[in-house]
């Protein structure tokens, strides 16, 4: 396992999200996975990676590595966020109240969470 200084981690992540800011969705995963390798607790490593596999239609893969996200570092509001929108997308509409019930209770006064579990209620769901 690659142990390099932080700011190696922070300029390889950085690599991966520039790669999938140009759309080369499959070097963005390559650097992001090669990273993860050698940390597998990177939590914002994971949440790109889960972005990237939504961007590629790999859902099950996303929400994979978004939960992976969480696991590693469980305030992370935007992955619970993102993680809440892609199972809402998908139809699992339990599983995204969860998620953003958790934005709730990181962010009290989240908009998008509140929109979305107000939504939710009027649609009893």
């Amino acid at each position: 396992m690659n142990q390099g200084p932080p700011g190696d981690l922070d300029q390889r992540c950085e690599r991966g999200v520039a790669l999938k800011n140009c759309g080369d969705y499959e070097q963005a995963a390559a650097e992001f996975q090669a990273l993860l390798q050698d940390h597998p607790t990177h939590a914002r490593a994971h949440f790109e990676l889960g972005l990237v596999f939504g961007f590629m239609g790999l859902f099950d893969d996303s929400l994979e590595q978004l939960r992976q996200a969480v696991e590693c570092q469980p305030g992370f509001t935007a992955a619970h966020l993102i993680l809440a929108k892609t199972h809402a997308m998908l139809g699992q509409y339990p599983e995204a109240r969860e998620q953003f019930e958790k934005v709730l209770a990181l962010c009290p006064d989240h908009p998008e969470a509140t929109k979305q579990i107000a939504y939710f209620e009027e649609a009893g769901l």
